[in-house]
């Protein structure tokens, strides 16, 4: 079976050949690319299984290049791992807020660059089937997992695969608290080489986009979160 094909879009030499070794290393088939405008281009014609994104580039920067990529019915389904020197958790927020499935903050370990892209791989895309239990119904909140679409008040969210994933299994459990850690593996996947904060900084992307429903996800301080139980 071949391995997955990679396009990386990064404008750093040193940082794009280090990528580059660790990925052909591992059996992947890498695509490299130096600014935003050359990667769209690539995401387009390639078809890859999955992008590595840096933020900063020159001419068309990292955020345009994922919101174009999610933006077109075409390549919104190819995994975005972001990278990016910036922390701050307003820049990842921004950046999951675009469609990105994954983050990495400048310097980062090969091995964990490896270890992310294996996990977002194997969590693959939605299922397009419509399975038992993928259709949920909260009060004025609707979710469908398997057609990847979310309303409330009737009012449809732009939401990325995890995000989904995270409102479906929340709504799915009313009133239920679940830690942190839970929602990690539940939710990114068991193996995924990622800390706690990673969920907060998905529920906080979430609520943004929940808007004046946000209070449908509730913290449990010192605990974890939960799906308001008085939308049943």
């Amino acid at each position: 079976m071949a391995k997955p094909k990679i396009l990386v879009v990064e404008d750093e030499p040193d940082i794009l050949e280090v990528m580059q070794y660790n990925l052909e290393r591992e059996g992947y088939k890498v695509v490299a690319c130096r600014n935003g405008e050359q990667g769209l281009s690539r995401i387009r014609t390639d078809d890859p299984d999955l992008v590595i994104l840096d933020l900063m580039l020159p001419g068309m920067d990292g955020l345009e290049v994922c919101r174009q990529v999610k933006a077109d019915p075409v390549t919104r389904t190819i995994p975005v791992v972001m990278v990016t020197a910036k922390g701050e958790e307003s820049d990842v927020v921004l950046g999951l807020g675009l469609g990105a499935d994954d983050y990495l903050v400048k310097p980062f370990r090969p091995r964990e660059l490896v270890a992310r892209i294996k996990v977002v791989l194997r969590r693959g895309p939605l299922r397009e089937q419509g399975g038992k239990g993928e259709r949920v119904v909260r009060g004025s909140l609707a979710i469908d997992l398997g057609r990847h679409e979310a309303r409330v008040a009737e009012q449809l969210l732009v939401l990325t695969p995890t995000e989904m994933r995270l409102l479906h299994f929340l709504a799915s459990h009313p009133g239920r608290v679940f830690p942190r850690a839970h929602l990690l593996s539940r939710v990114i996947g068991e193996d995924a080489v990622v800390t706690e904060r990673n969920i907060d900084v998905h529920v906080r992307a979430l609520r943004q986009k929940l808007g004046e429903h946000q209070g449908l996800i509730e913290t449990v301080r010192g605990v974890g979160y939960r799906f308001a139980e008085a939308t049943r």
